[in-house]
C-alpha cells in the first residue's frame, strides 16, 4: 500500500495562485507515474487534472492546460500541482494517486489514493 498526503489546500481568489503538495512513500515518484485528481460540485465526478510519470513527463486536462503545473522531487518523494490564473470552478477536492505503471498518463488506472484536500476559489 502506497501512502499519500496531500496538503495546501485552502481558500484563493479568482486570478490567484495556489500549490498543493502531495508526500508519497519512499520511491514512489521514482517508481510510479503519479496524478492529481479532483471532485467537483454539483457533478462530484472524479476527473483527471495531470500526471507526471517516471520519465518526467506530464500531461495536463484540457480545462487546466496553460494554467496548471504539474513536478516532483524523487529524492523528497515529493509530488507539487502550481494552479495559477485559479477560476471559481477550479474549486474542489484534490486527491494525489498513483498507479504501478511507470509510464502514461490520465488514460491508466491509479489504484493507490491520498485523502484529498479542499480548495475554495471566490470570484
Amino acid at each position: 500500500q502506497v501512502r499519500l498526503v496531500e496538503s495546501g489546500g485552502g481558500s484563493v481568489a479568482a486570478g490567484g495562485s495556489l500549490q498543493l503538495s502531495c508526500t508519497a512513500s519512499e520511491y514512489t515518484p521514482r517508481r510510479r507515474c503519479m496524478g492529481w485528481f479532483r471532485r467537483r460540485a454539483p457533478v462530484n465526478e472524479r476527473e483527471g487534472v495531470a500526471t507526471i510519470d517516471t520519465r518526467g513527463l506530464t500531461t495536463y486536462a484540457d480545462s487546466v492546460k496553460g494554467r496548471f503545473s504539474v513536478s516532483k522531487d524523487n529524492a523528497k518523494n515529493i509530488l507539487w500541482l502550481q494552479r495559477n490564473s485559479l477560476k471559481p470552478e477550479d474549486t474542489g477536492m484534490y486527491y494525489c494517486a498513483t498507479t504501478p505503471h511507470r509510464w502514461g498518463g490520465l488514460n491508466l488506472q491509479y489504484k493507490d489514493w491520498g485523502k484529498g484536500t479542499q480548495v475554495t476559489g471566490s470570484s
